[in-house]
């Protein structure tokens, strides 16, 4: 007999339950219907990119709000900084919806215990929420909203999409957000291959990005990283020794320029098109590189108000592999944000390599052919070097 109110209360019990259930379920629904779809349009709002003909970038300019964001995918970041990331922050990434249930129980536990936040349970969906939609005061009502935003990205993306949204927006101080544009300010290169102490730095950072900055707060970026270093050998992620060893790496200390291979190029393909978030462009890095370098060193031979270009093309294809519109694109003393390449000006020398092909070509010189450089008068046209001055008579390959 005893059993039968047992059961009736059971039944209530799972009843209870089931409307409770229901009930959150409707109040959820409501409340994310009434707020209307999360724009991502902030995640859109990238920087302009141009890049080689490998796909390697030579420039990036800032949003219109003067940021860098660059485009990111999370194939094309080191898998230690993914590991550390989510063993850091979120280690049931692929398995919550959203909100970490376990990760919330525990912090209510801390709480309740010990009267003050111990851990969060932000989860890197929610923090995405956050960064999508920022609010200025953290009230309950403003976890409420981005509980159910992070909710709603997990019904609308992927776990990989999420993930890139994270990777994209991120802060890291300044107006750097996103891992590439970081990796690219803090360390000088791609996210692609960093090392662990890198890795871990990056991961610190956005818990407090103004605070952490290691090019203004270099000892609290340090301790952060540091902090990140060993949770992930307490969680097993990597061993002590490589934590330990990790912790010897300097932290950066300054920020480190965007690189700017072919800026005159770039520059003008972007003003060409300028609804073109990237632009792909035939440049070799590679060359490029070395051609800015050697302009530059010649440039500083011949002193200030010189200037050096050099266009360099495949006579197979006719594309053009290097494009140097001057020594140095921020140096005023070499007139640098001027393209000499289209700069309006006599171009006398610039043909005579091909004039001189051509005399070698019918038999008429070679290298070694001795010609006068002497004051020459062709009707009212009294041709003079750029020099003022008169070098007698010398070889056709003194002469180029």
């Amino acid at each position: 007999m005893a059993s039968k109110p047992l059961k009736l209360a059971s039944k209530a019990g799972g009843l209870l339950v089931a409307f409770s259930l229901l009930a959150a379920y409707g109040i959820l629904k409501f409340a994310t219907q009434k707020m209307g779809p999360l724009s991502i349009a902030k995640a859109q709002d990238l920087s302009t990119i141009v890049l080689d003909r490998q796909g390697e970038l030579l420039r990036a300019f800032t949003t219109k709000a003067e940021r860098w964001r660059l485009p990111i995918d999370p194939g094309k970041v080191d898998p230690i900084y993914l590991k550390l990331l989510l063993a850091y922050e979120d280690k049931r990434f692929y398995s919550h919806r959203g909100v970490d249930i376990l990760a919330s129980l525990r912090a209510a536990k801390q709480l309740l215990f010990n009267g003050r936040i111990i851990s969060g349970a932000s989860t890197l969906t929610m923090q995405v929420a956050r960064l999508l939609e920022p609010r200025d005061k953290r009230t309950l009502a403003a976890k409420f909203r981005q509980t159910m935003r992070a909710l709603e990205l997990e019904r609308r993306f992927s776990k990989r999409e999420i993930l890139s949204l994270y990777l994209r927006l991120a802060p890291f101080g300044g107006n750097l957000e996103g891992v590439r544009a970081a990796s690219l300010a803090y360390f000088g290169r791609e996210p692609r291959h960093l090392s662990l102490a890198e890795s871990a730095l990056l991961v610190a950072l956005p818990q407090s990005p103004e605070m952490r900055r290691p090019d203004r707060r270099h000892k609290r970026a340090q301790k952060a990283r540091d902090r990140v270093l060993m949770r992930a050998a307490k969680s097993g992620v990597i061993s002590m020794a490589e934590a330990r060893r990790a912790m010897l790496d300097p932290v950066p200390t300054k920020r480190q320029s965007f690189p700017k291979l072919a800026p005159h190029l770039a520059q003008s393909e972007k003003n060409a098109f300028p609804a073109k978030s990237v632009h792909r462009l035939t440049i070799d890095k590679g060359l490029q590189q070395r051609l800015q370098a050697l302009a530059l060193t010649h440039a500083t031979r011949l002193g200030d108000k010189h200037s050096v270009a050099i266009l360099a093309i495949d006579h197979k294809s006719g594309e053009i592999r290097g494009y140097v519109g001057s020594p140095d694109f921020l140096e005023d003393r070499f007139h640098g944000p001027i393209d000499m390449i289209k700069a309006v000006r006599s171009p006398g020398s610039s043909l005579k390599p091909f004039i001189y092909g051509l005399a070698f070509e019918e038999g008429l010189a070679h290298p070694q052919t001795l010609i006068d450089d002497v004051p020459t008068r062709f009707g009212h046209y009294k041709p003079k070097n750029f020099d003022d001055s008169w070098n007698g008579t010398l070889s056709v390959a003194k002469a180029l």
